[in-house]
């Protein structure tokens, strides 16, 4: 028998805690018998200490484990279980995307995703601005579209790792949100409890991403990967730039109408393409529906071109709540906004650098994102056409359309813009949409 007190004053020692003492500590956040200052007492313990690789892994099992875990056996899918997390970022829209097209090729993408988390937009919210579309589904539904149309993205469920969303809330009134340990687990904790047998993990670097440098996003990256294979789940990530928008829009029904186009092949960002390609690519290989790289990417431009992706997307959509004839009628059912309007360049030059959270806030100030947890969301507002870093631009050019709600929104996202974009001179130097690859083998000694 274990006392919370006793495990708090190992961690708070720089003790390793064992595996059935996490457990324990675990057990008694889902079932309250862990009070809210004993959580923050162990997060501010771990903040400072760190854990070891074992520590972590215990971690996110027991929070994994903490509620359902759900198994697919029954359902005799025929293909592997397969999916991706990203940390976030603005313009990030590729999960709307991703989880049809490696359902083309043969995967089964169970995608539990969250909603806007300060700067950056949620994948949840995105399918809101969807007419009838369900993002909190039951379980039975869940497993039916997933066994059916081969993908379903929907919110986490109150029964898939709670003891997560307990410590998740304490860390986030007790400045212990960066401990990577911590992300580690919540992440992780969630995503394997959807049963997955390969994960791909989107790690962002840049002024839009959630980690404030290179080195604390491949720390990060690295933390999951490693804790992920020790789990069970064959992970691998992907260090890719969030130094401007993903997508060539950010804002909700706006990224929603950016992915339908895309998969319909009406325009296609070539970044947003890049990342896109480069995730199911990993997704493919790590579930063994490829051979290689080539030969996954050979798959996925077929399943574009052929209209399957477009297709299963359709099929979500309609499955889930929302409108049969969605693919066809999308500019129909997204709403739009009053007050649409380009920002003028004041100058020539090219695009240098943008500051992408503060991007991001912008469309949060519009009414596109939460400022707290009860703030209700404008679907319609954000940005779309979106300059890009190194474009060369002449005084008078737009930017970037702006979506508001009023004449005063579409001055103060305006005015936010244009500290936000930084035109000048000199070209700046290109960067690569993928910086690196981190698989199991790059972390064996961790």
């Amino acid at each position: 028998m274990f006392l919370p007190q006793e495990i708090i004053r190992n961690k708070r020692d720089g003790r390793e805690l064992s595996a059935d003492e996490i457990r324990f500590f675990i057990q008694g956040v889902a079932n309250d018998s862990v009070s809210e200052g004993q959580i923050a007492a162990l997060a501010m313990a771990i903040y400072f200490n760190d854990m070891t690789m074992n520590e972590r892994i215990a971690l996110t099992c027991a929070m994994r484990d903490s509620g359902s875990v759900l198994d697919w056996t029954s359902l005799e899918l025929g293909g592997p279980i397969v999916d991706k997390h990203s940390t976030g970022g603005v313009g990030d829209v590729t999960s709307l995307m991703l989880g049809p097209m490696v359902a083309a090729c043969g995967g089964f993408v169970p995608m539990i995703s969250g909603r806007g988390l300060g700067h950056t937009g949620g994948t949840l919210d995105k399918l809101d601005a969807i007419p009838g579309y369900q993002t909190a589904p039951s379980t039975e539904l869940l497993r039916r579209v997933v066994k059916e149309v081969g993908v379903a993205i929907i919110g986490q469920t109150g029964d898939l790792a709670p003891a997560d969303k307990r410590f998740y809330a304490t860390r986030d009134v007790t400045a212990t949100v960066e401990a990577i340990p911590l992300i580690t687990a919540s992440i992780l904790s969630k995503k394997l409890a959807a049963g997955l047998q390969a994960l791909v993990m989107d790690v962002k670097v840049g002024s839009g991403a959630f980690m404030p440098s290179f080195e604390k996003s491949a720390e990060l990256a690295r933390s999951i990967v490693a804790v992920a294979n020790g789990a069970g789940c064959k992970t691998s990530a992907l260090l890719t730039d969030m130094s401007q928008l993903l997508a060539s829009s950010a804002g909700n029904a706006l990224e929603v109408r950016e992915a339908v186009r895309y998969l319909l092949g009406e325009y296609r960002n070539p970044r947003l393409h890049a990342v896109t390609m480069a995730l199911c690519s990993d997704m493919l290989v790590a579930a063994g529906l490829a051979a290689d790289e080539r030969q996954a990417h050979a798959k996925l431009q077929t399943v574009l071109d052929n209209g399957a992706a477009a297709e299963r997307f359709g099929r979500m959509v309609a499955a889930l709540g929302g409108p049969a004839d969605f693919m066809s009628r999308y500019d129909e059912y997204l709403p739009s906004a009053p007050v649409i309007r380009p920002l003028l360049a004041e100058r020539g030059g090219f695009v240098q650098r943008m500051d992408t959270r503060a991007i991001g806030m912008a469309v949060v100030a519009m009414g596109g994102g939460r400022r707290r947890a009860s703030d209700a969301i404008d679907y319609r507002v954000g940005f779309s056409d979106f300059c890009q870093l190194g474009q060369a631009i002449t005084a008078g050019q737009p930017l970037a359309l702006i979506h508001a709600r009023s004449e005063a929104d579409y001055q103060e996202a305006a005015q936010a813009l244009r500290q936000a974009i930084v035109i000048g001179d000199t070209s700046p130097e290109a960067l690569p949409e993928v910086y690196q690859r981190i698989t199991a083998s790059d972390v064996k000694e961790l």
